[in-house]
């Protein structure tokens, strides 16, 4: 069995048990909830500058930053990560 294998299983094992409410190794990641206009404003950008940089359209980053609406899958994480380290999410998209 190749390593890459029982990477796999490993990982496929602990994600069944942690459904099951066993205790596993598997990693959780919980996002909170967000303040995307805080994370724009500490960016000094407008909205259309935030949106431009992270293929956002304005409509839906105005709804995150009423409230209407929250962020999800992909566009979580990337919000995440620009929270914690904007100048290197700009330096990788701008390559």
């Amino acid at each position: 069995m190749s390593d890459f294998f029982k990477s796999i299983k490993q990982g496929l094992t602990e994600a069944v048990e942690h459904s099951e409410g066993k205790p596993s190794k598997a990693v959780i990641h919980k996002f909170t909830p967000l303040d995307v206009k805080n994370i724009r404003s500490n960016m000094d950008m407008s909205q259309t500058e935030f949106a431009s940089a992270f293929g956002i359209s304005v409509s839906t980053l105005r709804h995150w930053e009423r409230g209407d609406r929250e962020p999800h899958g992909p566009a979580l994480v990337l919000l995440n990560v620009v929270k914690k380290e904007p100048q290197a999410v700009l330096n990788a998209l701008s390559k």
